[in-house]
């Protein structure tokens, strides 16, 4: 009766994980689109502002955005004081760190061989999820993680990447490779932190860090901006929130081993408001790769462990 019992359990339990894999990749997949509309920031500011002024004025709005959520339903602030501050510091100083590296490299060589060497931090935080958090990846995961991976090696070689090859990228490509492991850094505080935490004191600390740490390299690069010039960038902030939102609800559902490949669907997003925004015409390989990366994230979609 035992044995039945075990037998019949076992189907439900794959479709339980199922459902909650899917709804990992479902929310993170939601966070990453949203997540585009802030990256492309600074494509549509121009020359209007600097980029730590943008993220700067971004963490300010998505501040105030918290504020005004914590006003209106009336929660004590101090219900969202955490025991793990040190935590919260770290994870706002890998985010940011690896954003000014980013930035700073591809400032130095050509954008599109910086993004190439960025996407490295996939494959670091697929690693230290297996190293720091004892995750396990499976066949299916496996495959889905080559599917993703293939699909964006397609859509950065189809834009150019890693064509013209000089020493003076030498630094620029140390800097993004240092910047993508320190994003890997702060996926792994995030999948800590989120099951750990409420949702919203990991998004209080993290914007209020934010601020403190952007200060200084925003008033070095601050362009004059007026109150009406300030609040396209301020309104990221509520966008930020609900992507960073949808974030935290995917890492606290599933392993950062399973969701990490998702983010190269920002790729594909980011493809979708070139072509809307931009008139940016994709090419064949620009389509494969957007196919491969949606294959692959049916596959993790599927994974039942």
């Amino acid at each position: 009766m035992r044995e039945n019992s075990a037998t019949a359990s076992s189907p439900r339990r794959r479709s339980r994980l199922h459902a909650r894999n899917l709804e990992a990749v479902l929310w993170t997949t939601a966070g990453t689109a949203l997540f585009t509309l802030v990256f492309a920031s600074g494509k549509f500011a121009g020359d209007s502002a600097s980029a730590p002024q943008i993220l700067w004025l971004r963490y300010i709005g998505g501040l105030a955005t918290l504020v005004a959520v914590l006003a209106v339903t009336r929660q004590p602030p101090r219900r969202f004081v955490s025991r793990r501050p040190f935590s919260h510091l770290l994870r706002a100083l890998f985010g940011a760190s690896g954003g000014m590296a980013a930035i700073q490299a591809a400032a130095g060589m050509p954008i599109v061989d910086a993004t190439a060497i960025g996407l490295l931090q996939v494959i670091f935080a697929i690693g230290l999820g297996v190293w720091l958090l004892g995750e396990r990846i499976r066949r299916p995961q496996w495959t889905g993680i080559v599917l993703c991976t293939a699909g964006a090696a397609a859509i950065v070689a189809s834009k150019g990447a890693f064509r013209d090859l000089e020493p003076a990228y030498l630094l620029p490509a140390g800097i993004a490779v240092a910047g993508a492991v320190l994003v890997a850094g702060e996926a792994i505080m995030i999948k800590t932190l989120s099951v750990r935490e409420p949702a919203l004191t990991v998004l209080l600390y993290v914007n209020a860090f934010g601020i403190l740490i952007l200060a200084g390299p925003a008033w070095l690069a601050w362009r004059p901006l007026d109150i009406v010039g300030m609040w396209p960038f301020l309104m990221l902030g509520p966008i930020a929130i609900t992507a960073q939102f949808c974030i935290i609800r995917g890492y606290r559902l599933a392993d950062v081993a399973l969701l990490g490949p998702v983010d190269y669907s920002w790729l594909v997003f980011s493809g979708i408001l070139g072509i809307v925004f931009f008139g940016e015409v994709p090419g064949p390989a620009s389509y494969l790769g957007a196919a491969l990366i949606l294959a692959g994230g049916i596959v993790l979609a599927r994974v039942r462990t």
